[in-house]
């Protein structure tokens, strides 16, 4: 089978791009703007976390996103545990309304490596090596990337320079492995077979969710979870919460938490959904919205509802869902809430930003 063969090959060619320009000692706004030219479409729309949210066009992608983080990690690679591709199992667009059945969608999952040589987002160089989780959705049309969503977790590289905000996690932040079965780099297509096998064990398990939200329930019976779960399930969460293993970990360090201290949840739908051979993945913009009464993240109640942006990557192993690493953009939910987290970092570590 090769139906995904095209858009692999123009994501792959983009992203050796993108690293040689960002690499290069000599790399200039100009040189990123160049690859990011030849690789995307004229209407392309860029979306991220914050402080860089929703891009529209190369150059202010390129000004607001890539030129600075290539500034501050020297010698960056892209080191990818991931790379799958699909057609999107969303129907309807929710943001735009338009119909998204037929796009095709590559998502690659890794981490950025690089020498933190210079401040980003306030948060100082180490002169060390750091390792930035991504998880970045492209889409493709026409032979060129129409759409990109890129989520990375600003709050890991906080842990790794020393300066993390927050109070104790519930779970164990570390720079996360890929598959236990290493086999997540999907070059050549998977069997269809296995690629619908997928997406319907996490869409039953969304679902299963979605109505116990949608119940009023705090918590969970962890049956309800064992429907879709192994037992020896790995949930690589953001930082902020940390991974967990097993059911009954997963449920004390992040489930029960999230489910006990968030209150109002609603599920606004999927950008792209898709899944190839044991692999599926989402994100939303944004997937969730809910209120917090306190105790999430260790923080008091916000008051007002925010919204989550999330993306989801799952491995499946014969009938369960054995491994899930998730991101968060945990600043921009705190941001809804009044408290942004670079901003104040900013003004504690560098207090030349007193004024």
């Amino acid at each position: 089978m090769s139906k995904y063969q095209e858009s692999k090959r123009i994501v792959r060619n983009y992203f050796d791009a993108l690293e040689a320009a960002v690499k290069c000692e000599n790399a200039t706004e100009e040189s990123i703007t160049k690859v990011l030219k030849e690789h995307t479409s004229e209407d392309y729309l860029w979306r991220g976390v914050y402080p860089f949210r929703e891009q529209e066009g190369v150059q202010n992608v390129v000004e607001v996103f890539w030129a600075p983080l290539s500034k501050s990690l020297k010698r960056m690679q892209r080191r990818q545990d991931i790379f799958i591709a699909g057609t999107n199992d969303v129907k309807v667009d929710p943001t735009s309304g338009k119909d998204s059945s037929q796009e095709q969608w590559v998502m690659s999952m890794g981490h950025f490596m690089g020498l933190f040589d210079k401040d980003f987002l306030g948060i100082r160089a180490t002169g060390k090596m750091v390792s930035l989780r991504y998880a970045e959705f492209s889409c493709v049309e026409n032979g060129k990337i129409t759409k990109t969503g890129l989520f990375i977790d600003l709050l890991g590289i906080m842990v790794q320079a020393g300066c993390y905000p927050l109070p104790p996690s519930t779970g164990q932040y570390f720079v996360y492995p890929g598959p236990r079965n290493h086999d997540g780099l999907l070059f050549e297509d998977a069997p269809e077979a296995e690629s619908v096998a997928t997406v319907n064990l996490v869409n039953k398990m969304v679902e299963d969710l979605d109505v116990l939200n949608r119940s009023g329930a705090m918590g969970c019976p962890p049956e309800v979870l064992a429907l879709s779960w192994s037992e020896d399930m790995i949930w690589y969460g953001p930082a902020g919460i940390g991974a967990t293993y097993t059911i009954p970990r997963y449920q004390m360090q992040h489930q029960l938490p999230f489910r006990n201290n968030l209150t109002d949840k609603k599920f606004n739908g999927h950008v792209c959904r898709f899944a190839e051979g044991n692999f599926s993945c989402f994100f939303g913009w944004p997937n969730l919205s809910n209120r917090s009464i306190g105790g999430f993240l260790g923080m008091p109640a916000g008051g007002s509802s925010a919204d989550m942006q999330v993306v989801d990557v799952y491995y499946r192993e014969g009938d369960k869902l054995c491994e899930n690493w998730v991101l968060i953009d945990i600043p921009f939910w705190l941001k809804q809430q009044g408290l942004d987290i670079f901003e104040r970092t900013q003004k504690i570590l560098n207090p030349e930003f007193l004024g």
